[in-house]
């Protein structure tokens, strides 16, 4: 019996970003947003990374992907993503898999819709097709330079400006998949061929990662265009203190003692979570009597003073026994930035520094101090 199998070349290499497909948008590095995504195609058998990076590799396998190595000869600047393809249909197929459809998935693009994977495989499946792609809908005027630099229109008559609606569309291919009968791949050797089809997605899905800007504008729309309310699947919550349990601001009276407003809408999510048996833990740099203070309050252990919040986080973790990429972090600032970064779910409060926004997966609707803890614990708890 043949499968479909998601096929997603990623190299180290990558001049204008370097180390690209390790490159995080909306907290998640590009290469894990693919394997998500593919795998989360219910017509999708089998999730494939191939790649000449070991870290590239150890993240596709922690994200469920099966990796096959690259060879050196094809993964230079110059070698096509169609020689990766094949190569790994020849190592499935070596080890007893039959390819019947192969959906091409391209890890520069951070916002591939799974929906249109699963309408490219029925395409090909149904046989309607023998190849297919994403691409988005578009009324725009084309125009190019001749060879004295003059424009020149390419899908319209320059003389004559008629109203959108009288005007026909046109196909912008996103470059983010693309679906194929693989044995005709075989022969064809290039992603287009036979009875092409094109799968329409939406518009602002096509963000595909060349350069440090691309990159840049992915990760300021990533909360925008990638917002769920979905559950936070996680084992262990920690979070930061002045920020997310406050307003991050303070009230100092005259003998200098500190005053801090909370919100009793996170205390009791907190005790919801305590009850659940999920384990939390405040993790603070201040050293401050009010942390301590609220910390008993809540009944939740606190580490504060710590400078060097990653460390004390993956020391933590591990005396729970419980895998960083089964945590969530909840931040504010930049001083969470690096054990945002080492977690499974980083999440941000709804005003966090931007920075922080960029590196979260999640931004949350509410702002520190103003029940963003119970938000979350409410997306973590089983519904």
């Amino acid at each position: 019996m043949t499968q479909t199998v998601a096929i997603i070349p990623a190299r180290g290499g990558s001049k204008q970003v370097p180390r690209k497909n390790l490159r995080r948008v909306g907290g998640v590095p590009l290469v894990e947003r693919a394997v998500r995504a593919a795998t989360a195609a219910s017509g999708v058998d089998l999730v494939v990374v191939s790649t000449d990076d070991a870290e590239i590799a150890a993240v596709a396998t922690a994200a469920g992907a099966r990796v096959i190595a690259r060879p050196a000869e094809i993964s230079g600047d110059s070698a096509s993503s169609e020689s990766a393809v094949l190569h790994a249909l020849d190592e499935l197929e070596r080890t007893g898999i039959q390819v019947g459809t192969v959906v091409f998935v391209q890890a520069t693009s951070p916002f591939i819709p799974t929906s249109g994977i699963d309408e490219a495989i029925e395409l090909i499946g149904s046989g309607r097709f023998d190849s297919a792609f994403s691409a988005h809908e578009t009324y725009g005027f084309l125009w190019r330079r001749d060879q004295d630099g003059a424009a020149e229109a390419i899908n319209h008559d320059a003389s004559h400006r008629p109203l959108r609606q009288e005007r026909e569309p046109h196909y912008f291919e996103t470059g983010a998949f693309y679906a194929f009968d693989a044995a005709a791949f075989r022969v064809a050797g290039h992603r287009f061929f036979g009875r092409i089809g094109i799968v329409e997605v939406p518009e602002q899905t096509a963000v595909e990662i060349d350069d440090a800007q691309q990159l840049a504008m992915a990760s300021a729309v990533a909360d925008l265009i990638g917002r769920s309310d979905d559950r936070i699947d996680v084992r262990a919550v920690v979070t930061d203190f002045d920020g997310v349990h406050t307003d991050d601001t303070a009230f100092v009276d005259s003998e200098g003692r500190e005053h801090v407003r909370v919100s009793r809408e996170d205390g009791m999510g907190v005790s919801l979570l305590r009850r659940a048996g999920i384990p939390m833990l405040i993790l603070s740099t201040e050293v401050n009597a009010v942390v301590r203070a609220r910390a008993d309050k809540l009944k939740v252990p606190v580490l504060h003073g710590t400078d060097d919040k990653a460390a004390a986080l993956t020391s933590w973790a591990a005396e729970q026994n419980i895998a960083l990429g089964d945590v969530a972090y909840l931040g504010n600032d930049v001083n969470d930035l690096e054990a945002m970064r080492i977690v499974g779910w980083p999440v941000a409060v709804g005003n966090a520094h931007p920075v922080v926004r960029e590196q979260a997966r999640i931004v949350l609707n509410r702002n520190g101090g103003e029940g963003a803890v119970r938000e979350l614990v409410e997306r973590v708890l089983p519904r």
